[in-house]
């Protein structure tokens, strides 16, 4: 009888399973309105004639699992309504859309002293798109990043330990470094007998204080500028965009290999603007009040005046020389307007195909009234030459798949 028993209990579990799964039904599609199941049925009561249960306390067969509700929906898995809208597309395709392509251009334009041009208005310029006018949308004056040599003449001649020129100096280099932006490019060059690279480019300020920490104890009496000059410029050669040396030095020149004119051929040929700061001022007007600055030695120093500012105005840069420390923070100042600034031009390319290829880009400045190419005259109404500095081209975006 146990066994009998038994028996019937399986049955009926196996009856309610089967009869659960039919109610369930096949998910078809991807729609929520388009799936259709069959109607629950009745389930199946056993039969008492054929298994009577043999004493009171027998145990009843479970009971079916519930139908579901009325209309279906609370079995399903949740889809997204979007999805569901297209019965013929189950697994649904993103697509993209993108605006028009526009580009970018920093421009600078400089006179032949590497002065930078300023109030310049949107009319002035004209860029072309492979030999194509377009359009400019918006334009603005903004500063773009340095990439400098920092020059530090350090011998022993001047800069001997915890002398006066010894503390201007490195008040100068540090003080130069304090106004650097995250973006700008610094390399250090220490100069005695012979140049010595402290660190190349970065722009990783920890590297650049660990470099001007070693400007402590001069090794030697010699103070070579033209070899300095020149090993930094035949360095800078293969960089790209805007360059410019900042030369701390007195400008004595003592035991190159390099003669004065070759220094300043080099110079003139290496289209690296050179700005130089002058040391020593204050103490050379303390000793010529004094009258312990007379004959060759005032001569000397007379003479390299003379070379920084040559070097500097034929380089087409700046040179100062500053008579008090503090005048230092303002020289850096106008060191750092002379090269950032630049103007901004956007515009849409009226080639908006998206296929990958390069296109080339010419900025020229325009007279508004005549749309013929601009000539810049002086006070004395005197042509005066300018360049002009943008990147030369982009690559046009691939289409999106």
């Amino acid at each position: 009888m146990k066994t009998l028993r038994v028996l019937a209990v399986v049955s009926a579990c196996s009856v309610g399973l089967v009869m659960f799964s039919r109610a369930q039904g096949p998910i078809t599609g991807g729609d929520t309105q388009s799936v259709s199941r069959p109607r629950p049925q009745a389930q199946p009561q056993p039969d008492s004639s054929t298994n009577p249960p043999t004493d009171a306390g027998a145990t009843a067969a479970p009971a079916p699992a519930p139908p579901p509700t009325s209309n279906g929906e609370a079995d399903l898995p949740k889809i997204p309504s979007q999805y569901g809208k297209n019965k013929n597309a189950p697994n649904p395709v993103a697509t993209f859309s993108t605006d028009a392509t526009s580009v970018t251009v920093d421009v600078a334009v400089e006179d032949s002293k590497g002065h930078f041009i300023p109030k310049l208005d949107k009319s002035y310029f004209r860029i072309m798109e492979d030999n194509v006018p377009q359009q400019i949308s918006t334009f603005s004056t903004t500063e773009a990043p340095m990439t400098l040599a920092m020059v530090v003449e350090f011998s022993n001649r001047f800069q001997s330990f915890y002398s006066y020129t010894w503390f201007q100096t490195l008040q100068a280099a540090y003080g130069f470094t304090q106004m650097l932006r995250p973006d700008d490019y610094l390399a250090i060059v220490a100069y005695d007998l012979r140049p010595e690279m402290l660190t190349d480019f970065t722009t990783d300020r920890g590297q650049i204080q660990e470099a001007l920490s070693r400007l402590r104890f001069p090794g030697f009496s010699e103070s070579n500028l033209y070899d300095a000059l020149t090993d930094t410029i035949s360095r800078m050669q293969g960089i790209e965009g805007r360059k410019a040396i900042l030369l701390l030095s007195s400008g004595v020149d003592t035991f190159s290999k390099q003669t004065f004119d070759e220094a300043r051929h080099a110079i003139q040929l290496g289209g690296v603007p050179i700005y130089a700061v002058g040391l020593m001022q204050s103490i050379r007007d303390i000793a010529e009040a004094q009258g312990a600055l007379r004959g060759t030695q005032e001569l000397t120093f007379l003479q390299a005046d003379s070379q920084m500012r040559t070097f500097a105005t034929e380089s087409g840069g700046m040179a100062f020389f500053p008579h008090f420390v503090t005048e230092l923070p303002e020289i850096f100042r106008n060191m750092s307007t002379a090269l950032r600034s630049r103007y901004t031009l956007t515009y849409t390319p009226t080639n908006q195909a998206r296929d990958g290829k390069y296109r080339r880009i010419k900025v020229e400045l325009v007279d508004p009234a005549t749309n013929l190419p601009w000539k810049m005259v002086d006070q004395k109404n005197k042509p005066v030459k300018y360049t002009i500095y943008a990147k030369s081209g982009y690559t046009a975006p691939h289409a999106v798949d």
